[in-house]
This record gives structure tokens, C-alpha cells and sequence, in this order.
């Protein structure tokens, strides 16, 4: 069946969670459809009736909503539409084109050459005295996969189906099918597999593989689009024939691009529930100061929720190795310089300004570098050896409190 506007599927299984694979070939439908002002649709799988949970359902449909991808109709539920898959498996044991064995029914594969221009590897071709005749029905009445979705692809009006290229070995059987079925064939696009850092098929074992998984790790829905779009993609080539590599490193690299290009407002309801699970629960303005300074350094939203409770309750602070051993270095040395730093800041005017103006005196006054004076002050106020401008850090946590914990900071003589 063909129509004037495209029509694509996504078709998970709710037998699991969605996995970042999945979440892909939806993806990559749905940016078609939307491209081509066609149709995204959803069919979930759940002929296993064993496996499949609401549950599992609800967890592929948030994760979809969560990545920013809508479905044009209502979704269609497989398991719903069993009478349809014995009707065409009974039509086609009626014509002679597949047979009854054991109780099942069973197709008859034709001979000679299947083919197809797949619209991400080129032409491909079987030959269907290759492949054996495979069952279409249970001996219980229920359909096996390569009937099932044939039907639905046919009733739903789909004209391209865009997957996985594990696929790739059903697509001539489902091709038989359609012919023998009276339609013609869709369009078919296989996109590699995702593999691990290793080459190896992306698992668990290379770490979180659920969608939903980056959404707690602080991934925003916006870096894992791109994200997901770009795999396997390379510049110059129009086609993603090679298994793609999932590297998590370049996925919190993208996704800390986007955190900078992001404003606090639009932050601060991802930052805030994660603020309060770590049992702080800050003045909303000073949230937003926090999260504008600390923003373009952070990788992920909890970075982000760490790096604000750092600046905000002085209890989170904990000396990293680095800043350890600057301080055992010199440690009279940061002493000295952290107590003429308050003796200043005391009179600072406290904006931003003032403080790099009031620092950079002290710095000359010392006949030291800046650095000497401003990395003493970002040790005890972070416990680290990187963060926003120093004046800036002083002006996010505000003057009592700056002045309060660079004085707690003091080691004893």
C-alpha cells in the first residue's frame, strides 16, 4: 500500500527497557518523517504475551517522549490484531502458497532471486531457493514475527521501514510475503548496530545502555538526539553503512556543549531535584547564580548539582588529590596568601569587578603573580584546582559566606 505522504514506524517489543539502539532507529524515523512531511507511527510488539508488560511499555513511551519524539497517531498494539495475522496466514494455506505441518502452517518459499535497493547498503539479493519455508502460525494460533509484521506494515500503510541491520536476513522472507499477499513491497533502509568503545555489540557491559539510564545521569534530551543522529555518520558519506561506536566520553562532551548554551532558568528544574537529593534545598536566586557559573564546566545536570552544592553549603567541599598536593607544597604559602586575601576582601566592593580589581592590587602589593593569590582562594572555597574566575566563584557565594569559610579555611601555624 502506498500513499502520497511517507509513513514510517518505530516498533519496539515491551519485553525490557528501551535501549539506546532502539531509541536511535526511532530517532532516525522520526527526523524522516518529519523531514519529509510525512507520518511517524508506533506499533508496539507485544505478541509475548509472557514478556510483555505495561510497565515496559510505559518505559519505552517515556523514554520516546523524554527524547522529544511524537507519534501522529494512536499507537497500534500488536497482540490487539491477532485475528487479522490468522486471516492472511489461513488465505495463504487456501492458495496453496503455504502448507499445514505438524499444526503449524508453514510458507512455501518461492525460487529465484529476491532483491532489493536497500536505502542504506545499496542493492542486496537472496535467492529463495536459499532459504527454507519457514512457519507463519503456531500450532496454537499465533503468529511468528516475519507474518505478523507484515500485516501490520500493510494495514498501517508503511512505505519505508528503516531498522537494524540484524533485520537485514528477514527482509527477503517478509518481501515473499507481501508478494504472495498481493502488496507491494516497502522501501527498506538497515542501519548498523551499535557497538561498545571495543567493537564489540553495545551491552551492559560497556556500562548504561537504556535511554533512560542518561536521563538520571544528567544527559539532556537535546544532546542525546544529536548525539544518537550523528553515529555512524562521517563527513562526506550519505550513508551509515558501518557499525556505529557509542563513546560515552564523546556523549558527556556534546551534552556539556549544550549544558553551556543553556540558561539557568531552563536549567534549574533538572538541577533543583537532583540539589534536593542531596539534601539542600538553596534560595532559588542563588541557584541560578550557581548554576550560570558553573555551567560551561560541567559535563552532565548532576556535574552541574554537585558543583552547586559545592557553592552553596561548604559541607560539600572535599579536597581533590591535586589540590592536595598544591597545598602540601607550600602550605605556609597558602596560609599566607589566603589571609591577606581576607584581609582585603573585607573591604571589596563585591561584585564582580571589584573583586578581580581588589585580588590583582593585592597580587602587585605581594609582587606575585595573580595566580598565587586567586588559586589559594579556589582550593578553599571548591576544593579543587579548576573553576569558573576566582572573582566570579567570590561573588556566587556571596561575601559572609566567602568570608566565613576562607577564614575556616586557615591551617594552624
Amino acid at each position: 500500500m502506498t500513499t502520497s505522504a511517507p509513513r514510517v514506524r518505530f516498533a519496539p517489543s515491551p519485553t525490557g527497557y528501551l535501549h539506546v539502539g532502539g531509541a536511535r532507529t526511532a530517532l532516525l524515523n522520526w527526523l524522516y518523517a518529519r523531514h519529509s512531511s510525512g507520518k511517524f507511527l508506533l506499533r508496539i510488539e507485544d505478541t509475548d504475551k509472557q514478556r510483555s508488560t505495561d510497565e515496559h511499555t510505559k518505559v519505552i513511551l517515556d523514554g520516546l517522549t523524554w527524547l522529544g519524539l511524537d507519534w501522529d497517531e494512536q499507537p497500534v498494539f500488536q497482540g490487539a490484531r491477532l485475528s487479522q495475522h490468522q486471516a492472511a496466514a489461513d488465505r495463504l494455506l487456501a492458495e496453496g502458497k503455504a502448507y499445514l505441518d505438524e499444526g503449524t502452517i508453514r510458507f512455501r518459499m518461492p525460487p529465484g532471486e529476491i532483491a532489493w535497493e536497500d536505502a542504506v547498503h545499496g542493492r542486496i539479493s537472496f535467492k529463495g531457493e536459499d532459504l527454507k519455508d519457514f512457519i507463519i502460525l503456531r500450532s496454537d494460533r499465533t503468529p511468528i514475527y516475519n507474518l505478523a509484521v507484515v500485516v501490520d506494515d500493510v494495514d498501517m500503510g508503511i512505505t519505508l521501514v528503516l531498522r537494524g541491520d540484524d533485520h537485514i536476513s528477514n527482509t527477503p522472507k517478509q518481501i515473499a510475503l507481501y508478494r504472495a499477499l498481493g502488496h507491494e513491497p516497502p522501501q527498506f533502509g538497515h542501519v548498523p548496530m551499535i557497538n561498545g568503545p571495543d567493537g564489540k555489540k553495545l551491552s551492559k557491559r560497556h556500562g548504561a545502555t537504556a535511554v533512560g539510564d542518561y536521563q538520571h545521569l544528567g544527559i539532556l534530551p537535546a544532546a542525546m538526539r544529536n548525539f544518537l543522529a550523528l553515529l555512524g555518520w562521517s563527513p562526506g558519506g550519505d550513508r551509515q553503512s558501518k557499525a556505529a561506536i557509542f563513546d560515552t566520553t564523546k556523549l558527556e562532551w556534546m551534552n556539556g556543549q549544550y549544558l553551556s548554551a543553556t540558561s539557568a532558568e531552563e536549567l534549574y528544574p533538572l538541577v533543583q531535584p537532583q540539589l534536593e537529593r542531596l539534601g539542600l534545598n538553596g534560595n532559588r536566586d542563588a541557584v541560578f547564580k550557581a548554576i550560570g557559573a558553573v555551567k560551561t564546566r560541567s559535563r552532565t545536570t548532576l556535574d552541574v548539582a554537585r558543583q552547586v552544592a559545592v557553592r552553596l553549603d561548604p559541607k560539600f567541599v572535599e579536597f581533590d588529590e591535586k589540590a592536595k598536593k598544591e597545598v602540601a607544597k607550600d602550605p605556609l604559602g597558602y596560609r599566607a596568601a589566603l589571609e591577606a586575601s581576607v584581609g582585603v576582601l573585607r573591604g571589596a566592593d563585591w561584585s564582580p569587578e571589584g573583586l578581580e580589581k581588589t585580588l590583582r592590587a593585592l597580587a602587585e602589593q605581594r609582587g606575585v603573580a595573580a595566580g598565587k593569590v586567586f588559586q589559594p582562594i579556589r582550593i578553599a572555597l571548591t576544593g579543587g584546582t579548576v573553576s569558573e574566575p576566582v572573582n566570579q566563584l567570590l561573588y556566587v557565594i556571596g561575601k559572609e559566606a566567602a568570608l566565613k569559610r576562607l577564614e575556616a579555611a586557615l591551617p594552624p601555624i
